[in-house]
């Protein structure tokens, strides 16, 4: 079998990170987009769950394909259906049609996830790929950490509609140098074909598969809430500017970065799943501090700084569980990686879907539900963590 030529660094951090920049870019236009529509809050909140369900979908199909098509040319068909996406959110006129159109933007954008890891999988073996994660799982923290701050800019200047003519254009550029600049890392030599039905199977009987399923799903499900929730958490109740807002994620990014280095050094000296445990605590303690924030009786600055902490907390400790429990969850699958890939992804991404859509449900125009969400996500982590792992946090 023939080893794939690596590809750079900086390549797979853009293509994996285009996804997640849209799944955020637009979050501090919220509130404005269910004024401009017509529509509750809630439902405003499902134009990002139905990005998720798109999503889903996406890596289902994407990684099959990659298995017999190569990387390259699925990344290259997947970013074009996400340009057609990104133009049809940008003419929406009604949410029926922005949910469409953000369903078509999230099936194509899912391209780059799974197969950005499916790359990673291809180029890199044993600690080299842990260490691989890590640094990219904390560079890639910085696309849905800087999407509120570009996308608040953008709605308070030009309009929320114009955040999506931002897309196309970055969306082109990646589009560009993929075709430049990536090499084939699945090369025809390596490519099996493995049916859908065994891998489905195996992995359903797979106790670890399923557990880091879980726990990578709580982990993004509950960023993806505060991406959903947070708008009305910070501008409708806590009467911050959309850009205001956007720039209180310069905190995130930076906990989401440090949190990706720490990482990335400690595993010189411990194993993924130790480096798990310590994210699992990081996020069930930033949980507690945020349902101390909003529960004290505080002023609005201090409300506002102890929820930036505690969501740096969160954030740091959720890329650390995330990025760990993906190291390590489909090292038995190498002969089927991208097809593994999918039904990994598929599996994840579908969940995290119904943690936001159980956000948005629970939305009550309250400061108090989303940090007990929270504490409860996180507590099921350390469930999962222990009855399905046999790891004790």
């Amino acid at each position: 079998m023939k080893h794939a030529l690596p590809p750079a660094l900086w390549l797979i951090i853009l293509i994996a990170g285009l996804p997640l920049l849209s799944e955020t870019v637009y979050t501090p236009s919220l509130p404005d987009i269910a004024h401009a529509l017509s529509i509750s809050e809630s439902w405003v909140e499902y134009t990002l769950t139905i990005y998720l369900f798109g999503f889903a979908l996406g890596t289902l199909i994407w990684g099959k394909l990659s298995d017999r098509w190569g990387r390259k040319s699925c990344l290259i068909a997947g970013l074009s259906v996400y340009l057609m996406g990104c133009l049809g959110c940008y003419l929406s006129d009604s949410i029926f049609w922005l949910m469409v159109s953000r369903f078509i933007q999230a099936f194509g954008g899912s391209v780059g996830s799974v197969l950005g890891q499916a790359i990673c999988r291809d180029a890199f073996h044993g600690p080299a790929l842990g260490k691989v994660y890590a640094s990219v799982g904390g560079a890639l923290s910085i696309f849905p950490a800087i999407g509120p701050i570009i996308g608040g800019v953008i709605d308070q200047n030009f309009g929320w509609s114009a955040i999506f003519l931002f897309l196309i254009g970055f969306g082109s550029l990646v589009l560009g140098l993929i075709i430049l600049s990536l090499p084939e890392t699945h090369t025809a030599e390596n490519r099996t074909h493995i049916p859908l039905k065994d891998t489905l199977i195996r992995m359903m009987g797979d106790r670890h598969v399923i557990g880091y399923g879980l726990l990578v799903a709580a982990a993004n499900g509950m960023m993806f809430s505060y991406f959903a929730e947070g708008p009305f958490f910070m501008i409708e109740l806590q009467k911050l500017t959309p850009s205001q807002y956007g720039f209180t994620f310069i905190g995130l990014a930076l906990a989401m970065l440090c949190s990706g280095l720490i990482g990335r050094k400690l595993h010189d000296s411990h194993n993924s799943r130790t480096i798990l445990n310590y994210g699992l605590i990081t996020t069930l303690l930033g949980s507690l501090m945020l349902l101390g924030a909003v529960s004290a009786p505080l002023n609005r600055d201090l409300v506002i700084g102890g929820s930036i902490l505690a969501m740096m907390a969160i954030s740091g400790g959720t890329i650390m569980v995330a990025s760990n429990a993906l190291s390590v969850s489909l090292v038995d699958y190498k002969k089927c990686i991208g097809t593994a890939s999918s039904l990994f992804g598929f599996f994840y991404y579908t969940l995290i879907s119904f943690f936001t859509l159980g956000m948005g449900y629970l939305h009550n125009r309250t400061l108090l539900i989303m940090p007990l969400y929270f504490c409860g996500i996180a507590a099921f982590m350390v469930v999962i963590n222990k009855t399905l792992l046999g790891q004790k946090t």
